[in-house]
């Protein structure tokens, strides 16, 4: 392993003095993620000293004699490795992470790199966090350890990892940014992971090469994925998924013959590669995926009709009519329309997801769409409004979306499946 000597001088015997508890234990609210422990390191060795003196801390005794609480026993269930990269994001992660502190407490690495040219270093901010679940309890307690390495070190973040990571603990490796699955330090990241944490639908470009590469690491690594694309479309599904809960339409269920999902673009063109479509197209694969329907023809630009383009000034370019595919059903051919519609909404979210069915000469219309905490249901047979409906369903926050991926233990195989045919339509 390369060395990983600080770049800065190490700390002085007065900053080591210093170093250690910071909150008095009196002071903490309960409920509350305090920062109860915060000390400096530039060595693996000397991470891992501070780590051992945050547990072997002797109990305190505050001015008057009278006894406090001490820092309780490590409560960690799982290891947790951000690979933040940037300073920026590495303090969004670990604002989210703080909040997690109660219910799903870990030993988390949060990895920034640097410097790449230059020579190996580290520096590294151990802190202990608790909660006190209530006045007379005994504090629950995780660790984070903020690590940004130069040099060699930073290229090699594995080699910082496995000798950090609590053994016969679970590890959970979320990737905030965009992974580069098709590198060596991703691979070599992975191949401790058990699950990946991403957010695809923050992906530059369309996102779908991203896609499949993703779903091969899965096979590769045999890890199980949470994308927060996909977990946030669960209210959406639910909705999709009552529709033909109803006994009068679920002979349609076998009989789709279109999906066509509207997404918000911020491009004037709309053309194929200017919007992630991640969240679209996970619409399609979750359908495909739990039908057994194949992957006909994947995704390729639809046909534009030859139309006259706008001339004057402030003409507007025609809106590119998105992406098409076809699926193979049981009975016939399904064929996907992921069409751009210039909105205010974040771009590549989804707006509309229809479906088309056409069973025995009648057909079926169904219309989802989505505002604020309110999903809404419509369906048309044969022209006739059959149902309309609305659920209440909130919109799920970063934190939400962590604590649900680390609470799914083990494989998903809707997720799994979904992701699978997702790559596969992506081609």
């Amino acid at each position: 392993m390369a060395s990983t000597d600080a770049p800065s001088e190490a700390p002085t015997a007065a900053a080591s003095a210093a170093a250690g508890l910071v909150t008095a234990p009196g002071d903490q609210v309960p409920g509350t993620p305090t920062l109860r422990w915060s000390a400096r390191a530039h060595s693996i060795e000397e991470i891992e000293l501070e780590l051992a003196r945050i547990w072997a801390v002797p109990k305190l005794t505050a001015v008057d004699g009278v006894e406090e609480r001490h820092i309780a026993a490590r409560t960690s269930v799982m290891n947790l490795v951000v690979v933040a990269r940037r300073p920026e994001m590495a303090e969004h992660a670990a604002a989210i992470i703080q909040e997690l502190t109660g219910r799903h407490p870990s030993r988390t690495l949060i990895l920034s790199s640097a410097d790449p040219e230059s020579r190996s270093w580290l520096d590294a901010q151990i802190r202990a966090y608790c909660v006190l679940p209530r006045e007379d309890a005994a504090e629950t307690c995780a660790e984070q350890i903020y690590i940004t390495a130069g040099g060699a070190a930073g290229r090699h973040l594995d080699a910082i990892v496995a000798p950090l990571l609590i053994h016969d603990l679970p590890v959970t490796v979320w990737w905030p940014t965009e992974p580069p699955f098709q590198t060596q330090a991703a691979h070599d990241l992975l191949d401790m992971a058990d699950r990946l944490v991403v957010d695809g639908s923050t992906w530059t470009g369309d996102g779908l090469d991203r896609l499949a590469q993703m779903a091969g690491a899965m096979d590769r690594h045999r890890i199980s994925v949470s994308d927060f694309a996909l977990v946030r479309q669960s209210r959406w599904r639910e909705a999709i998924a009552s529709v033909f809960d109803l006994e009068e339409f679920l002979p349609y269920l076998r009989s789709i013959r279109r999906i066509a999902v509207t997404y918000a673009t911020h491009d004037r063109t709309g053309a194929p590669g200017s919007t992630n479509v991640i969240k679209p197209v996970y619409h399609v694969a979750w359908i495909g995926s739990r039908l057994g329907m194949g992957v006909e023809r994947p995704l390729a630009p639809a046909a534009m009709p030859k139309v006259s383009k706008p001339t004057g000034p402030g003409a507007k370019p025609a809106l590119h009519r998105g992406l098409a595919a076809t699926l193979r059903g049981s009975r016939s051919e399904v064929a996907v329309v992921l069409r751009p519609i210039e909105s205010r909404m974040p771009a590549g979210t989804t707006l509309r997801v229809e479906i088309l069915s056409e069973r025995r000469g009648s057909e079926l219309r169904a219309d989802v769409t989505a505002e604020a905490e309110t999903v809404h249901v419509r369906v048309w047979v044969d022209g006739v409004a059959a149902l309309e409906r609305a659920f209440l369903a909130a919109r799920r926050t970063e934190v939400d979306l962590l604590a649900d991926a680390i609470e799914a233990g083990g494989s998903d195989p809707i997720a799994r499946d979904a992701i699978r045919f997702a790559a596969r339509l992506a081609g």
